[in-house]
């Protein structure tokens, strides 16, 4: 189900659109779901004549693991709008002022999220598996992950022993050779940057998860399986590990994770990047137990302290962004008089994003 709509709120004048309920939360038990709200607080600096903000938002597809109740913003801009990325599904925030003085925005949505997982142990390849016409897009290569070359080379080296294995093995053996090669850099500014040529060419496959996880994808997708980065942020401690969660100022929360596809089940939810994370930050070497059950849990399943912005790459912001194209939608965007504000800087930008827990369904905005 395709989910537009919004709630609305403009100054003191509260306009509301209505929310069908939810395919999937009325087929999942309301035990199953969690309930967060999570808002935007943002604060432009006063200098310039002109002022542009792009926020990302929660995705409003729904899915048996999260699906968006409306969102709501209030503020001093001079047009405000939520609105879809220029030829993408991907839901956006936007708002401008003209003039100097202060300029303040707030927006907040609410979103409910169930534990994903994917029955792997029990999954049969088809004797002839069809990749449907929606997903050959994610066997291409983009500008962030190229699929010739040093990409190319690589993945041949890591499936030579498995050319007649099913794709599951394939990708398990991709995921388990990156998180063996690759180490989470927590020096690397914001996510890092995805240029997995880059990493391969200079063999330093240090980063954060935007790295990790895209080297994942780019290497599956050389291997002939669909594979996309979904970008979005962490709301809630984790019940896996201490460095895998968030609550409250939420504002270098940011994450990304990976999928692959599989005739069947579909898009199976990986984290090679979570544990890399993991072993870095708990100091752990990769074969200790922890990681071990942690490098299990993480193939073919997502914990849901965390909500899923978009999957785009290469993202054209519209509205007029002098940015051009973004790798990739994952950090509130602004410019004043045509000169970008530094995303990865929430103070002086300045932003703050903050996650509150909600009991109930009938959660206010």
């Amino acid at each position: 189900m395709k989910r537009r709509d919004f709630i609305k709120l403009i100054g003191a004048s509260i306009t509301l659109l209505p929310i069908t309920p939810s395919t999937f939360a009325q087929t999942t038990s309301s035990s199953k779901w969690r309930s967060y709200r999570l808002s935007y607080q943002v604060t432009l600096p006063p200098t310039g004549k002109h002022a542009r903000l792009w926020l990302p938002l929660p995705d409003t597809n729904d899915t048996p693991y999260q699906f968006t109740q409306g969102s709501v913003w209030n503020g001093n801009a001079k047009s405000a709008k939520f609105y879809t990325l220029p030829q993408t599904d991907f839901p956006a925030f936007y708002a401008e002022w003209n003039g100097d003085g202060e300029r303040l925005v707030t927006v907040s949505s609410i979103v409910k999220t169930a534990q994903r997982q994917i029955d792997l142990q029990h999954y049969n390849a088809p004797a002839k598996a069809i990749i449907p016409d929606n997903i050959k897009h994610f066997l291409q290569s983009t500008q962030q992950v190229p699929l010739d070359g040093i990409v190319h080379q690589t993945a041949s080296a890591i499936t030579k022993e498995s050319k007649n294995s099913s794709p599951l093995q394939k990708a398990r053996l991709i995921y388990n050779w990156v998180i063996d090669n690759a180490t989470h850099d927590q020096s690397v500014r914001g996510r890092g940057k995805g240029d997995i040529k880059q990493m391969l060419a200079n063999g330093n496959l240090k980063g954060k998860c935007a790295d990790i996880n895209a080297l994942f994808v780019g290497l599956a997708r050389a291997s002939g399986i669909p594979a996309r980065q979904q970008f979005g942020i962490r709301m809630d401690e984790s019940a896996l590990n201490k460095n895998l969660g968030k609550f409250g100022d939420i504002s270098t929360a940011q994450h990304c994770r990976a999928e692959f596809y599989l005739a069947g089940p579909g898009w199976v939810p990986v984290d090679p990047a979570g544990v890399c994370e993991v072993i870095a930050l708990d100091n752990l070497p990769r074969n200790h137990e922890q990681i071990t059950a942690l490098r299990e849990k993480l193939f073919g399943t997502w914990e849901m302290n965390w909500v899923a912005f978009n999957h785009g790459e290469n993202i054209t912001l519209g509205q007029n962004s002098k940015a051009g194209k973004v790798p990739f939608f994952l950090y509130p965007h602004a410019e004043i008089d045509g000169k970008q504000l530094d995303s990865l800087d929430p103070q002086t930008f300045s932003y703050k994003i903050v996650s509150a827990a909600l009991i109930g369904t009938g959660a206010k905005l």
